[in-house]
């Protein structure tokens, strides 16, 4: 979201995935949907009107309000349309991983990223980001990979609900090793060595995986008290259920943060959405690495070239992409998390929401390229160590 590569919607990492539809049902514009549905609808009179349009449920997205179905024809969607109590009907698209290939994988204690954000100055305070929730909303975590086995405290997978959340394709786990790989002398070591991992597995062994997953893993994080949702993953497509899913998370409480994309040009979902703190990618020269997405969306930035991590099984990898600066401020958020909200308190409540922790990354971001905000790294790089000051 491979060989330890990703593609990304429209975007482009390298290689664009394809739905697989019945047959015909491409021709015909059918396949997958997210159905909307008006307030008041209980779950037997949603069903009803799927089935009377000829198609068939997915899974349920209360979050939302809506179902992910199968409908057979365009025919079958415009009858959807047009039934009472249908707010609308939007496509089901894929959603990727956004991550890049890298053969130079060198073993290290410290990987660079967490060094340049200054993560490794916090720890000493005693601020670990324990007992922090994270969830990675991904391809999986590697449940018995060493480094992080002892933070994992649980997941969910959203393609096969009941099946394992183990990641079978290495992206997931190697952005749950940026945010919260252990402290223990092997290995790495993640932003937050002592955070509460999760996997929200969302994408499959390719890397790709279809909204309406992303949305139900989104769910499950806000029911299951996630305080960061990571998603190193993006779409091109602009889709209304998204953006309400996402709304719906900032509004629960959760600090939401997602790559910018790797396609040199303009951000991707979910990044756009100003619920959403977007990342761009930074290399250890400390200039935007040529791939990231660039634009007024961006937030901050972070390291995200030639970053050293975990993956799946117990082996580690080196890979390149906003994927792997997202989890950089994932991690950072989860340690300002940890601290009095003080001075940002700006509701007066005596605790963080997500508003209040992106102004304070934004705000302590350690500033390159133009100065103030720009378009290429937003507020900065983020600062971990400030962050917590």
């Amino acid at each position: 979201m491979k060989s330890i590569f990703v593609s990304i919607i429209a975007i482009a990492v390298a290689l664009v995935l394809v739905p697989v539809l019945p047959v015909g049902a491409e021709a015909d514009e059918g396949g997958r949907k997210i159905v909307v549905f008006q307030v008041g609808l209980n779950d037997a009179a949603e069903d009803e009107i799927i089935s009377r349009a000829g198609g068939a449920k997915l899974k349920n997205l209360d979050l939302i309000g809506a179902k992910a179905v199968w409908v057979p024809s365009r025919a079958a969607v415009e009858k959807l349309e047009a039934q009472p109590g249908v707010l609308r009907v939007d496509d089901d698209v894929e959603v990727f991983a956004l991550a890049r290939p890298d053969v130079s994988a060198q073993a290290q204690v410290l990987p660079w990223g967490i060094d340049r954000i200054d993560a490794e100055l916090v720890w000493p305070s005693g601020n670990t980001a324990n007992p922090i929730k994270v969830g990675i909303i991904d391809t999986g975590i590697s449940k018995d990979h060493p480094d992080l086995k002892a933070n994992i405290k649980g997941g969910v997978n959203t393609i096969r609900p009941g099946k394992s959340w183990n990641d079978d394709n290495g992206h997931g786990s190697h952005v749950a090793g940026t945010v919260g790989a252990l402290n223990n002398t092997t290995g790495v070591v993640g932003v937050g060595p002592a955070v509460d991992l999760y996997a929200i597995k969302v994408l499959n062994a390719g890397g790709s995986g279809y909204l309406s997953d992303v949305i139900e893993g989104i769910e499950w994080g806000v029911a299951n008290n996630m305080k960061v949702l990571n998603m190193s993953l993006g779409t091109s497509s602009n889709i209304q259920s998204f953006h309400d899913a996402i709304t719906a998370a900032y509004n629960a409480g959760v600090v939401l943060v997602a790559a910018a994309g790797n396609s040199g040009g303009s951000v991707n979902f979910p990044a756009v959405y100003s619920e959403v703190i977007a990342v761009s990618a930074t290399n250890a020269s400390n200039t935007l690495a040529s791939f990231s997405s660039r634009g007024p969306e961006v937030d901050l930035a972070a390291p995200g070239v030639s970053v050293y991590s975990t993956y799946k099984g117990t082996g580690y990898a080196t890979l390149s992409g906003t994927s792997m600066a997202a989890p950089h401020v994932a991690g950072a958020a989860a340690l300002v998390l940890n601290t009095a909200v003080g001075i940002y308190d700006a509701d007066g409540d005596g605790a963080w929401d997500p508003a209040e922790v992106q102004a304070k990354l934004q705000a302590t971001a350690t500033d390159l390229g133009s100065i103030g905000f720009d378009n290429l790294f937003g507020w900065g790089l983020v600062n971990a160590f400030s962050a917590v000051q």
